[in-house]
């Protein structure tokens, strides 16, 4: 389960109070940071750099327009070129979207419009964007717009010699043919229960693998999934604001039931008989790598027991179906899924890049063909965060990471091993994408002093160009300090926000904003992730936020202390930091402590409020994960197993197993069409609360997992900070 992105980041800009009267200097900043998305609208997103490094293709919108355009970039020159708008497709109609769409939108947490992705070819002469379900192939040389026949496409992609497109319709893989323009569906079968090269629910939300096909690295062939959901629950959501309107279903694996069954097959581009690849899908039934991409590997992928213990990296005959096995993987507790490009092979296809956290951190492997291990890249010290690049191997292996967990540098490490370069050093978060020649990255930035940049390097790290950005500058930068707690049996990463007018020797209360699950961390030096902290912090408050243990980038086992019950070690973690905080810092009145946070933020405010009245006084859930049994296959049974077989894990972890001890006020906040925590998990906690005449407090939205419309995020928060002011501020 991601993060819930219910910060100002996921709005959609559009005048935020229209015809209202003038703001207060308050709500005008939140206005601002609706407007702006926390000021990133009119940056450069999805740059791309050509073979040789010469240009970079991305995606920008407008300073308060979240309509993505496509742009070119002459790293020599300096120049920048507008290749398409949307409008030069669509003149004034809307752009209109499929429910498919939305859902695979939703599940990558899209809410920008436009082009909101592309695909370059290989030579980089050839853009191929989508919008309203239309494919168009852009030309470089003449700006030319070619459109493609056919509609409802997802996920398109060039063919690696760029002479074809593959993209997915009705649930069928087709292939277009640029020379003659000709339409080729090379799957058969898809139904209302079938579907063929797209990946299934639990892949795109909980393993990060949005793709369902893949090119062989010749053109000539494709893998694909076929996904048959006909044993899976179907769930149905209605929009209460229309009721004439038809629930639509989803095809949703609740925890202890029917996955998708998922099969791996492989078509000739020109069609044909398809050939299924072999391996034992009753033991390892999960489908959660693939990799196709360079001539002289094979087609290989991984595959994971139901319990996600086990793991093996199988390669294929793409003729004859067999398999053979090139590594296998165990662990106790849960083995996570690293990069969706593993395993990366290398140039001529006799190596491939692998990592693991066998060792007891993340490391990345160099590995032969046959699987073998070559040697370890990268020490166990090291904080890695994800392989960047790596292709010839004079370039190297550029990965993301470093000393610090609140940081993220970029590094290479040589493959012939030996110590790594840190090639980026100002106190953030930094991330690269690297040419395939290696001649020129991408350096993205977003820094603790409120910098923020994507700058062209070259491979020593010298500045070449800057990419244009058109956004506005934040009024201020938020005054956060992030540190790390001391005293106790261990140290927490800690950040706080302070008012901008904060005044030594006063008491101020506090909220904690609040994730605390396993796969995000909330401490990060990007002064940028603060600014909502900020504004919250403005109304009177110090906003703290904590890392314990359950999250990433701390060791294997810090992460897998959670296995089997999912919050008493969270909320221990959370409190002992928040102590450690007020000795640390007197200004923080711990007897005025609110908590609030989404998603599994949600889940954890919810037990805070209710298991925990000494520390909090009040909380705020918004989309929380009620009953864990109500939660998807993958992401729960991998830190709870399957309920009929723990039923203990989930009755603990479960906010109705304690609903009847609220003592302290809670403020439920929800969107009546979350297809991922669906709104269910409210009604289950506000129907145990009720029973237990227990008050709380409900506000339902018109909306997803994600709250997109600024006017609706305004009230919401202005409805929080009310509830806060009058349970924390003790104003009377």
């Amino acid at each position: 389960m991601s993060r819930l992105l219910w910060s100002v980041l996921t709005l959609a800009a559009a005048p935020l109070v229209a015809g209202e009267p003038t703001l207060d200097l308050n709500l005008r900043f939140f206005r601002d940071l609706a407007e702006t998305r926390s000021f990133s609208l009119g940056t450069p997103v999805g740059a791309q750099l050509t073979q040789d490094g010469r240009t970079v293709f991305f995606l920008r919108g407008g300073p308060r327009d979240p309509v993505l355009r496509l742009y070119e970039f002459d790293v020599a020159t300096g120049r920048e070129r507008e290749l398409l708008t949307p409008a030069q497709l669509l003149g004034s109609a809307e752009e209109s979207l499929s429910t498919e769409e939305k859902a695979r939108r939703e599940r990558a947490r899209v809410t920008l419009k436009g082009f909101t992705k592309f695909h370059l070819s290989e030579d980089g002469t050839r853009l191929l964007v989508t919008l309203s379900g239309r494919l168009y192939v852009v030309n470089r040389g003449d700006l030319s717009v070619i459109p493609l026949p056919g509609s409802g496409w997802i996920d398109p992609r060039f063919s690696p010699d760029g002479t074809a497109v593959a993209a997915v319709s009705g649930g069928e893989l087709h292939v277009i043919e640029l020379a003659t323009g000709t339409v080729k569906a090379v799957t058969q079968g898809a139904s209302a229960t079938v579907t063929n090269g797209v990946a299934e629910f639990v892949a795109q939300e909980e393993m990060d693998r949005s793709q369902g096909y893949w090119w062989s690295p010749d053109s000539q062939w494709l893998a694909y999934q076929r996904n048959d959901e006909s044993e899976v629950e179907t769930r149905y959501i209605a929009d209460a604001l229309h009721p004439e309107r038809p629930p639509v279903p989803f095809r949703y694996p609740k925890a202890g039931s029917t996955n998708a069954k998922v099969e791996l097959g492989v078509v000739a581009r020109a069609g044909g008989a398809t050939r299924w690849i072999n391996w034992d899908h009753a033991a390892y039934p999960y489908l959660a790598r693939v990799a196709w991409s360079e001539p002289g590997a094979p087609l290989c992928f991984l595959v994971q027991n139901r319990a996600q213990q086990e793991q093996i990296l199988l390669a294929a005959d793409p003729v004859s179906g067999a398999t053979r096995e090139l590594l296998r993987e165990s662990d106790p507790a849960w083995l996570d899924l690293d990069s969706r490009h593993l395993p990366l092979w290398l140039a001529g296809g006799q190596q491939f890049l692998w990592t693991t956290e066998a060792r007891g951190s993340w490391q990345v492997e160099l590995r032969a063909a046959d699987g073998a291990l070559v040697r370890v890249l990268t020490p166990p010290e090291f904080v890695y965060k994800g392989i960047i690049h790596a292709y010839l191997p004079e370039q190297g292996l550029y990965v993301a990471g470093g000393g610090d967990p609140r940081e993220t540098h970029v590094w290479r490490f040589p493959l012939d091993g030996g110590p790594g370069v840190q090639l980026t050093r100002e106190r953030g978060m930094h991330g690269a994408a690297v040419a395939k020649s290696g001649r020129a990255l991408v350096h993205t930035y977003s820094l603790l002093d409120g910098r923020t940049g994507r700058d062209v390097l070259d491979p020593d790290g010298r500045v070449l160009a800057s990419l244009p950005s058109v956004a506005e500058m934040p009024p201020h930068v938020p005054n956060v300090e992030v540190t790390r707690t001391v005293g106790g049996d261990r140290a927490f990463n800690a950040a706080l926000v302070r008012p901008r007018d904060f005044q030594p020797g006063r008491k101020y209360p506090v909220i904690l904003d609040v994730y605390a699950g396993p796969h995000t961390t909330v401490v990060t030096s990007s002064a940028r992730a603060y600014l909502m902290d900020q504004w919250t912090a403005d109304q009177g408050y110090i906003v703290v936020r904590l890392d314990g243990r359950g999250t990433p980038y701390r060791g294997r086992d810090w992460q897998r202390a959670v296995r089997g019950n999912l919050i008493d070690i969270a909320l221990e973690d959370q409190i002992a930091g928040l102590e450690a905080l007020g000795t640390m810092y007197p200004e923080l009145d711990l007897t005025r402590v609110g908590v609030t946070g989404g998603s599994f933020g949600g889940y954890f405010a919810a037990m805070a409020t209710i298991r925990r009245p000494d520390i909090f006084r009040a909380g705020v859930a918004v989309a929380p994960v009620a009953t864990w049994e109500n939660y998807d296959t993958y992401y729960t049974e991998r830190y709870l197993g399957l309920p009929q077989a723990d039923p203990e894990a989930y009755r603990v972890s479960s906010v109705l197993t304690y609903a009847a001890d609220l003592k302290r006020p809670l403020l439920l906040i929800h969107g009546l069409t979350d297809d991922n925590v669906y709104f269910q998990h409210t009604l289950q906690l506000a129907d145990a609360l009720f029973r237990a005449g227990r008050p709380y407090e409900l506000l339902p939205q018109l909306g997803t997992h994600m709250l997109s419309d600024p006017l609706l995020k305004l009230r919401q928060e202005q409805r929080v900070m009310e509830f806060f002011d009058r349970h924390l501020q003790d104003r009377n």
